[in-house]
């Protein structure tokens, strides 16, 4: 049996989007950019595509911008700002536990005269809005919080958040790409002044993605060079990509509330099964304030990368982390702010299930990883000596 229980880090593309991209490809080849029919007629598709994922997000077609990925978008989110307002002020603040995108972005800005403030979280992966008082300052021109984390999938209060940002004058941007999927994400309802987001993480393509910039704000471009979207992104227009994720978001949109409610009972079936049958594992995240397809474990007494090849060995794809990162040995950062012993979030494992996803498939992983954690830890000094044993050197 092959299973994938890794959506977190990718979805496959929806069959109904793939047909709706084809035509890009081949018949309706045009640049969008044009002057002649074909790129008129590709032109209207880009066109159709914003104006469909604006009215879903709640924003204007003309807020909506199209980027290559959500890594370009949130470079582009933090960047732009920063760098655009650094007469005003040169200090951003983030989470700890934002993605590698936002994450090296800020490093960045740092080793280029800018102040960064990483907000702590709590031993869920949840920030608090009083750190956020604490920290910001007349100086600060930008907040970046994720809406759902990609390790643990916490939900983060951007509301709350986002209103304390415009108290002091800075703006407030949001990765939601890892929302997008299971929230109602509306960017007026939210109080955003940026959004990222990104196609195939809700069964759309690859290599597309879009920063939502609310009207007035001012950012510096990330990409020069020609003068595609409206001037603020240079790059021809991946027109068969852009209708496929407008596709994808509408149906991700009209079946979330079945998807959801599958995906929540599979990962609570595989939740209990764990709990119940594999002693000292420690459960990752918020349990209120979470989205339905995650469930992140740490192993004692074993390593993550053990249990991934074992697993990966009988036909079960699933992330030791942030996909992004997952060929590094270093602990997980997320894991690490949440307060996880160094030793521990090396046993850790991220299972995150999607909508193809079956109880049949989900008793296979708990019978497997059962059968993994038992092996590991026959293998384990560290867990001979909890059981009494005698580790010699």
């Amino acid at each position: 049996m092959k299973v994938y229980a890794d959506h977190a880090a990718t979805t496959p593309c929806d069959k109904r989007v793939v047909e709706e991209m084809l035509p890009y490809f081949t018949s309706e080849f045009g640049n969008a950019d044009s002057q002649h029919f074909l790129g008129r007629d590709t032109a209207k598709a880009v066109a159709e595509a914003r104006a469909t994922i604006a009215e879903l997000i709640g924003c204007k077609p003309n807020e909506l911008y199209f980027t290559g990925s959500g890594t370009e978008a949130d470079n582009w989110a933090l960047k732009g700002v920063a760098l655009h307002k650094k007469d005003k002020g040169k200090h951003v603040i983030i989470s700890a536990i934002e993605h590698h995108a936002i994450l090296v972005a800020a490093e960045w800005l740092e080793k280029n005269g800018f102040r960064v403030t990483r907000l702590p979280v709590d031993s869920t992966g949840l920030v608090h809005v009083e750190d956020l008082e604490k920290v910001i300052d007349d100086e600060t021109t930008i907040v970046s919080v994720m809406y759902v984390n990609n390790e643990v999938g916490t939900i983060q209060p951007i509301k709350e958040l986002a209103r304390v940002a415009h108290k002091h004058g800075a703006l407030f941007h949001s990765d939601c790409v890892q929302a997008m999927p299971y929230l109602e994400v509306n960017v007026c309802d939210l109080g955003v002044d940026l959004l990222s987001m990104s196609g195939h993480k809700f069964y759309g393509p690859k290599g597309v993605g879009a920063l939502y910039i609310r009207n007035g704000v001012k950012l510096d471009k990330l990409i020069c060079g020609g003068g595609q979207e409206r001037a603020q992104r240079g790059g021809t227009t991946n027109t068969p990509a852009v209708v496929g994720m407008a596709r994808a978001l509408q149906l991700s949109r009209q079946e979330m509330n079945v998807n959801n409610a599958h995906i929540a009972a599979l990962r609570d079936h595989f939740e209990q099964r764990v709990e119940k049958e594999i002693p000292y594992i420690r459960q990752n995240g918020n349990k209120q304030h979470r989205v339905p397809s995650v469930a992140n474990y740490s192993f004692e007494f074993v390593e993550g990368e053990g249990i991934l090849m074992l697993l990966d060995f009988n036909g079960i794809a699933v992330s030791s982390g942030s996909a992004c990162s997952s060929g590094s040995l270093d602990p997980s950062h997320v894991l690490l702010a949440m307060g996880v012993p160094v030793e521990v979030s090396h046993g850790s494992i991220r299972f995150s299930f999607g909508r193809d996803n079956t109880m049949e498939e989900v008793d296979y992983i708990v019978d497997k990883l059962k059968e993994t954690i038992t092996k590991l830890r026959d293998m384990s000094p560290l867990f001979d000596l909890k059981k009494g044993g005698t580790y010699n050197v």
